[in-house]
């Protein structure tokens, strides 16, 4: 059958996203090839009694393995080679996807780590898989995987936030409370610090994220390295106001904690900005409009609250206002700095990671015939 119209832009956004894409077929070689070259997926087409024995049993050796998770695809498949091929390139490390329609597709859909049974598949194949198209064409699977990634960078970015404003947050009132024996903040003014950063923490469940060009998956070394930096600057940088407000501005407890509450309140919506993103916190993609109003909209009535007391706070005056807010709004670009320098750290060392690790992989005799 010929390819369908959309079929050659859906694989071209697919390998976009770093998703090597194969072709699987019964059809003979040459016309494997053929259809291969238009959908743009290269000619590296092998014919599956390459691997497999006449009885259709594997047949694979260390060779085969290389050049299954090389090659662009098989022709000549039968439906047994369909699971096994799966099967290959999962041991090999890969997270595999497959599509099929058919009863014969139905083993290798139950293997795949994401079988995927396209709109006029028969009731065995959608038994077997573990996602069923609705809609014909496979674009939406290009476009679920950009959703998917999507959630994972909010989820990642929530995660990161949370644990840094634990880090802060509890450090802080213990510390604070060994070294200058009294208690930073009420208990009031905790509640209040929870009712403010809830409203735009849930907002982020529709930010605007960057879409990684390379499959996702969590990495908490990274993720508790990130916030655990991040958590303990938030702690320096909370103890620098207790300072100020304690041995500078000589203002009494009852202040200093109304001083630490705002802060801790504005620097906690800033840092939500810097954990939102890999890159610079003023680069693209900027935050969506709800999550930075309702920070915008939390933070001026943390403001209000603090000027004007209300009976939940000691207030304090808008001088003082006005140096918590330049006071942090210095640090939150010393917290981003310090977050660019440990991705770049770890990147650093898992790229260098990765070359050792494929160098080891390769034959002695093809690395000596490059020297």
């Amino acid at each position: 059958d010929p390819p369908r119209e959309d079929s050659k832009e859906t694989i071209r956004r697919a390998t976009e996203h770093g998703i090597k894409v194969k072709m699987i077929t019964g059809d003979n070689i040459a016309i494997a090839k053929e259809i291969s070259s238009k959908l743009g997926l290269g000619t590296d087409i092998h014919p599956a009694n390459e691997f497999f024995s006449d009885d259709n049993k594997p047949n694979i050796t260390f060779t085969h393995l290389d050049q299954i998770e090389k090659a662009d695809g098989f022709a000549q498949v039968f439906p047994e080679h369909k699971y096994h091929i799966v099967k290959v390139l999962q041991e090999r490390g890969h997270i595999v996807g497959m599509t099929g329609d058919g009863v014969n597709d139905a083993p290798a859909l139950k293997q795949a780590n994401a079988g995927i049974a396209v709109s006029d598949a028969t009731d065995a194949a959608r038994a077997a898989a573990a996602l069923v198209l609705t809609a014909p064409g496979l674009s939406v699977i290009v476009r679920a995987v950009e959703e998917a990634r999507k959630i994972f960078e909010r989820m990642n970015s929530y995660a990161i936030y949370r644990i840094t404003e634990t880090i802060r947050i509890m450090f802080f009132v213990v510390l604070a409370m060994i070294v200058f024996n009294f208690y930073p903040i009420t208990a009031v003014m905790i509640i209040l610090l929870a009712l403010f950063n809830d409203i735009p923490i849930m907002a982020i469940a529709n930010d605007n994220t960057w879409l990684d060009p390379k499959p996702v998956k969590w990495d908490m070394h990274r993720v508790l390295t990130v916030s655990t930096i991040l958590g303990l600057i938030g702690v320096v940088e909370t103890f620098g106001i207790l300072v100020i407000a304690k041995m500078l501005l000589h203002l009494n407890n009852s202040q200093i904690q109304t001083f630490i509450f705002l802060k801790l309140a504005i620097a906690g919506h800033l840092t939500l900005f810097v954990a939102r993103t890999k890159k610079p916190f003023l680069s693209k993609p900027f935050p969506a409009g709800i999550v930075f109003w309702s920070a915008v909209i939390t933070k001026f009535l943390a403001t209000l609250l603090v000027v004007f007391g209300l009976g939940l706070v000691t207030p304090i005056p808008w001088s003082s206002v006005g140096i918590i807010w330049a006071y942090c709004i210095v640090w939150i670009f010393i917290e981003d700095w310090a977050k660019l320098s440990v991705y770049h750290h770890i990147d650093f060392k898992s790229n260098r990671y990765k070359f050792y690790l494929n160098l080891m992989k390769e034959p002695i005799h093809s690395y000596l015939n490059r020297k």
